[in-house]
Formats: structure tokens, sequence, C-alpha cells
């Protein structure tokens, strides 16, 4: 541990003691090997004066949703201090009557809940008080002759808790064992398999001895011999396989999810352990991690899907043999990590920024798994010990207040021609409604004009069917699969009758307002039929059903899309896989309209631009964010049984009605 305490930084909060707070708890949150997404708490001792200016001893502690990483003052709940040592000596209390207490006992309630580990917090008499759930220190205390390993690193100078449930239960038993304790001789508490607590009053001090007690098993496990080297090995590659396996998931999950696979070197070690399917089910690297990660991933053997249903099978049986007369709802069976040998690993998420908090608990996990392995042997807690926290009473009342999902969360959609216009409009819409995103645009500007881990901006000329199978793999290896394809590249020629026309430009048009969309839709078709509710939508033109004379390369290609996309129908629809085609007339904010072109075809017309942009039937304008709106209406569940329709986007054209 490499100490990031900045003594001019730390300067400028000396006389905000909250302030300070916040910076010291960065420190720790910026660490992964101490926290994860939201793991550890922190707090402060301070004094307010109240609506009465009365003085009042209040503990500002970690809220709950707040990540250590990004906190703020606004993250840290007032909690007095005086109820929360009243609570410690309750001879019990369920830990929703916990936090409702908690909550009522808060100076300010607009604060976050308190951290379920505010009562243990207030009876540590330092002003400074940090929780992590640091790795080394975990990884020890989780293999065979874990307790005795700990107390041969410090000795007397931490106090030893063996395990117990969070909340109420943790605080009580601390409560319990330190009533006659000097509080200034412990350097730290250890609470085995579950993580660390250090104190002062002083922040430095505290954050200090944190790294400190990290430090000492760091060194241990490096004088073991612990270190894991692995070997360069060629992952193999399946995307159909990859495609099943994020299908099978969803059906279970009942409802789209993204799936990522992970062919770095360290997972394809972990993968191809020989015994790694006694490794990786054994359980997870703090109890914390069940809630994120289930007790254990699915590994699979020949045969992915018919782990999956026996991975499903297993975890009700487990359900079913913990829950007893409990009133607990069983959470979805799905795993949400995957072991695939000789691939590598996948994680599941509803989005790609759970999939990535999975990914990276997994890579923490599979780490501590080996070294302590090398340590005499991995050992997680008792099911019974996973199984309470994973249905703890405080988990189960989250489940009654779930956010109501974007409408295409989890999907996960294809545009071409994305680096602009239409295309750009249609990835940000889709985006924005809750999709994964690959965009594809021969402009290698497309790569850094979105700024999301899950708008994937790839160059890619969709004319070249090797270049589509190399856009394709990056789809599928990233986000598992495709549901929805917008195939929407496409070009406008100048104006040519067909008596002057240019072979080459009659050419490039076909090919690129028409063979490269079925090279698109060729391609795409295998990974559509293993989609979720899969649909293509087709950005065709005005110009199909009222062509103008000089835009024949464009009007016939465009024709050609539109057959083409109607046989698709006839043809895909017999795998649940809709195709629409969308004509839009009009649109000028793409860049094809500037504004001397805009200002030519007005004066033409004897009208100014913005008559000219609104010349249509009900006087409005149509923008790239009409069209793209109207595609997330079509892949989405309003149009789930329309295939094979042609839908106009245009304000009204006479010629069309």
């Amino acid at each position: 541990m490499k100490s990031l305490w900045n003594e001019k930084v730390a300067a400028k909060f000396l006389d905000d003691p909250l302030a300070l707070r916040v910076y010291s708890s960065r420190l720790l949150g910026q660490e992964p090997a101490l926290v994860l997404h939201g793991g550890g708490n922190t707090s402060v001792k301070l004094t307010r004066n109240n609506l009465f200016g009365e003085p009042e001893e209040l503990l500002y502690v970690k809220g709950s949703g707040w990540d250590l990483a990004t906190i703020e003052t606004a993250g840290f709940a007032p909690v007095r201090i005086a109820t929360l040592k009243k609570m410690a000596q309750l001879p019990q209390l369920s830990d929703i009557d916990m936090v409702r207490e908690q909550r009522t006992a808060m100076l300010d309630p607009g604060a976050p809940n308190p951290s379920v580990e505010a009562i243990l917090h207030a009876i540590i008499p330092f002003r400074y008080v940090d929780h992590t759930h640091a790795d080394a220190i975990v990884t020890i205390s989780n293999t065979v002759d874990g307790k005795q390993r700990i107390h041969k690193i410090y000795g007397d100078k931490v106090l030893i808790i063996p395990y117990v449930m969070p909340g109420f239960i943790l605080a009580k038993e601390i409560f319990r064992q330190t009533q006659n304790i000097d509080w200034q001789q412990p350097d730290g508490i250890i609470l085995l398999n579950h993580g660390v607590f250090t104190f002062s009053d002083s922040a430095e001090e505290s954050y200090e001895k944190m790294l400190m007690l990290v430090t000492k098993a760091e060194k241990y496990l490096k004088a073991q011999n612990t270190a894991i080297k692995p070997a360069p090995t060629e992952a193999k590659t399946d995307l159909l396989k990859l495609a099943a396996i994020r299908k099978k998931i969803c059906e279970v999950r009942e409802t789209a999810m993204l799936a990522k696979m992970d062919k770095s070197s360290q997972a394809l070690h972990f993968a191809n352990l020989k015994n790694v399917k006694s490794l990786a089910t054994r359980g997870p690297l703090t109890p914390d991690h069940v809630i994120r990660t289930k007790p254990t991933p699915v590994v699979f053997n020949t045969d992915p899907v018919a782990d999956i249903d026996n991975y499903v099978d297993e975890y009700t049986d487990y359900f079913n043999s913990h829950v007893k007369d409990q009133d607990l709802v069983c959470l979805n069976p799905a795993p949400c990590w995957a072991v695939w040998p000789q691939y590598g690993l996948i994680s599941f998420g509803r989005s790609d920024n759970e999939a990535r908090i999975i990914s990276d608990i997994k890579n923490h996990t599979i780490r501590a798994i080996q070294i302590a392995e090398k340590l005499g042997g991995w050992q997680a807690l008792p099911k019974e010990d996973i199984f309470a926290l994973e249905y703890w009473e405080l988990e189960q009342a989250k489940l009654k207040s779930k956010k109501i999902p974007k409408s295409l969360q989890g999907k996960v959609a294809l545009v071409t021609g994305a680096a602009g216009g239409i295309g750009m409009a249609c990835a940000k819409a889709l985006h924005a409604a809750g999709a994964a995103v690959v965009a594809l645009d021969i402009n290698p500007e497309v790569a850094n004009i979105f700024s999301h881990n899950d708008i994937l901006g790839l160059k890619c000329d969709v004319t070249n069917p090797e270049a589509i199978a190399n856009a394709l793999q990056a789809v599928i290896l990233q986000f598992g699969g495709l549901d929805i394809l917008v195939s929407n590249a496409g070009i406008f020629p100048a104006s040519m009758t067909i008596e002057d026309m240019n072979p080459d430009a009659w050419d490039k048009s076909l090919n690129i307002n028409l063979s490269s969309h079925q090279r698109l839709l060729h391609a795409c078709t295998p990974y559509l039929k293993l989609g979720i509710d899969p649909t293509v939508i087709m950005l065709a033109s005005k110009n199909v059903p009222a062509p103008g004379p000089g835009a024949a390369a464009y009007s016939v290609a465009k024709a050609g899309q539109t057959q083409l996309a109607r046989v698709a129908a006839l043809e895909l629809g017999t795998h649940g896989i809709r195709v629409n085609i969308i004509h839009p007339n009009a649109v000028f904010d793409t860049e094809i309209w500037s504004t001397e072109i805009l200002t030519k075809r007005a004066k033409h017309y004897n009208l100014s631009i913005a008559e000219y942009k609104t010349n249509n039937i009900l006087r409005t304008e149509i923008t790239s964010q009409d069209v793209a709106n109207l595609v997330c209406a079509m892949v989405g569940p309003v149009f789930a049984k329309t295939t094979g329709a042609q839908v106009p986007i245009d304000g009204g054209n006479e010629r069309v009605i």
C-alpha cells in the first residue's frame, strides 16, 4: 500500500473535519484492493448546533448508495450519537428497525440512509473511523487456518472478531467484546472473512493505520511466495456459442442482459485450472459480494446452456434448503458470472456498468482464490452465512422498491452510418433508452464521438464483408449478442439524369445504398436469431414511393433496399425477427444539407430557407432526432407485433399520400 496523503491538499481542510473526512475517504476509495463499488464505510464525529442552538454530538457516516471513491459531504448522514449508543445496549433489534431508528435520529432528514455499520462507528471512541474490505487481509482469513495466520501477522495489535452478520449483530458483538479494553492499544479491528477497521482522532493517522495493517498482510503474502504467474495461452473464440449463452441467461432472468467476455491471461489462467469447478464454487471473497455476484459462478463443462439449467436447479435447491420458515422471496436463479474453460470468464449485467462491477469483483475474487490455495486452501464462509447475507431483510426490502428499467435496458444495438446525422441521433437515442450500442462508420472519428463505455464507436466500411465480420466480433465480445440492427449507412449521389448517368456513380450508389445492407443483414442474421426480441430497421427514403427526376441512382438503390427488407421480413419472421422500414424525407440537420445547398434548393422553389424546411402538409421540420425517436419506438414493445411495415416520417408529403 502506497500512501496517497498530500499534506498541502489536506491542509486546506484542517478547519473543516467533514471536508477532511471526504478527502481521506476518497483516498481509500481510489484503491480497489481496499474497497470496490460502494464497499466500505467511513465516519467522523462532530458537535453541531441543532435548530434551537443546542449543541449535539453527531456521527457523520457514509450514506447508503454512495461510493468512497467519489463521495461528497452530501454523502455523509448526520446521526445523533447518543441514540446510536443507546441502540448498542439493546438486547436485540431487527435490522429493519435499526435502519428506521437510525433515520429518525438524523439531524437532516434529507440525507441518505446511514450505513448499517453506524452503531459500530458510534461506539468506537475516536473522531475518525475507517472500514475497508482489504483483499490481502480477507484473502488470508479465507483459508483453512486463517484466524491463526491473522494472529501470527498482527499479534495483540488488533482485535480479531470471528465473522458475524453486519449491522446490529456485529455492532452488538464488538460492543460486548470491548467493554473492558484499552482502546489506545489496538491499531485496528479485523473482522474475519469481512474486513478491517482503523480509527484515530486524526484523519491522517487512521488512514495510515489502514495502509500499515494491509501492507503487513501484503508482505506476509509475498513472503509465502503466493505470486500468480499466468502462462501465455491462446483463448478459443466461439461467437455464436457466446450469443447462445447470453440468450439463455436472458431467458432465465426474463429480461435482456449483457454478457462481457474476459479473455485476459489472468481470466484464461483461472478458467483452465484443473480444479476450477471446486475452487470457484466454494463461495465469494466477502459476504458483501454475494449481493452482486451470487454465491458462486456457473462453471461450464461441454454444454453451457445445459450447465446454466443445472445451475438454476442447484440455486433453487440452495434456496429451498436454507429458507426454513422465513417469508423470503427467491431471487432470480441465474448466475452473475461464468467460468468457461479454454475461453475465459463472462460477466452478466442488466447494464454495461453492472457487468463491469461484477467483472471487477470477479477479478479480485479469482486472484484471492489462487493466493489462498497457495496458503493451504481456499475456504469461504459456510453456505448458511452466505445465504443469511444474500437474503438479509434489508436486501429483501430493496426488492419492493426497484426502479422501473428503461425500455431498451440490456438490449444490444448496432447502428451504421453513426458518425453524424440520423445514425448518430439513433445511436444516442437507443443508448438513452437503455441499450448498449455499437456505432459503425467509415469515418474514423466515430471512435471519438461517444463518451460512454456502453457506446462503442468503430471504423467500418460496410461494403467490406471482412470489416463487417470484425465489427460483429467486437459487438459479441463486448456485449454478448445482438438484438437491434439499424441499417442506416448511405450516400446521396449528385443529381444526374439516366441519360447523363456516370456508371461509377450508379455502381457506387448501389454498392453502398443497397448491397452493403444485404451484406450486413447476411452477417448479422445468425446473431439476431439468438437475440432478445430481435428487430431490424432499414432507413430508406421518401424516394421509394415518390422518386424524383435526376435521382435514379439513389431512388433505385433505396427501392432495392426496401424490397430487401420486405423479403427479409418474410424469411426472418419465423425466427421472431421483425424487419421494418422507415422512409425519412427532408431531414436537413445532416452533413449533406449545407447552408449553400439549402439556399440553392429554397431559391429553386421560390421559398425562404425556413419555408423550405417546413414544406410539407403539417408545416413542420423533420430532424434527425425525430427519426431516432421513431426508430426507438419501432424497436420497442409498441411495435412488437409489426413486421414488413413501411413508415414515412416526412410531415406529410402530397406525392407519397
